[in-house]
């Protein structure tokens, strides 16, 4: 209990849906526009306070806040979510529906892009001179383009 006898926690949670539907026999994003209008409709006048769609490569993803779970539940069982969901363009493997946030995230803050990186932000150290091993000075290296006079000498003995 807080200082003024209530509840320290919050009395209800919002609660986030997601829909995920998969590229099948025609494009998911054919399937977003013409159901979207429903879906949105269908979920904001059952309490739904935010809504957010993003395009995958392998089709859309539909996230949507409640601010209860009774308001969720109702927005599943209606009879245009209902036909939404059956409409989708793989019948077998293409719809997943869950709730939380979409990747298991658990966050109820929207996601924010991280920035680009920058290309040339930072030059490269030169690389290392490249050392040979061979007969050469007396710790065996030889530079193979030396085009002095004492480097193209034949070595003492040979």
């Amino acid at each position: 209990m807080d200082a003024y006898g209530a509840p320290a926690y919050r009395s209800s949670m919002a609660e986030w849906l997601t829909v995920e539907v998969f590229d099948g026999e025609f494009p998911a994003t054919r399937w977003r526009r013409a159901h979207e209008d429903a879906l949105l409709e269908a979920a904001l006048t059952h309490g739904a306070s935010e809504w957010l769609w993003h395009e995958t490569r392998w089709g859309v993803v539909l996230e949507l806040l409640f601010d209860s779970d009774e308001q969720l539940d109702a927005y599943r069982v209606l009879p245009a979510v209902q036909a939404a969901l059956d409409a989708v363009p793989d019948r077998l493997r293409g719809l997943v529906v869950y709730r939380g946030r979409g990747g298991g995230s658990g966050a109820w803050v929207p996601r924010r892009p991280r920035p680009a990186p920058l290309t040339a932000a930072a030059a490269l150290p030169d690389p290392e001179p490249d050392v040979f091993l061979g007969p050469g000075d007396r710790h065996g290296r030889t530079d193979l383009l030396d085009d002095s006079p004492d480097a193209r000498a034949e070595p003492a003995g040979v």
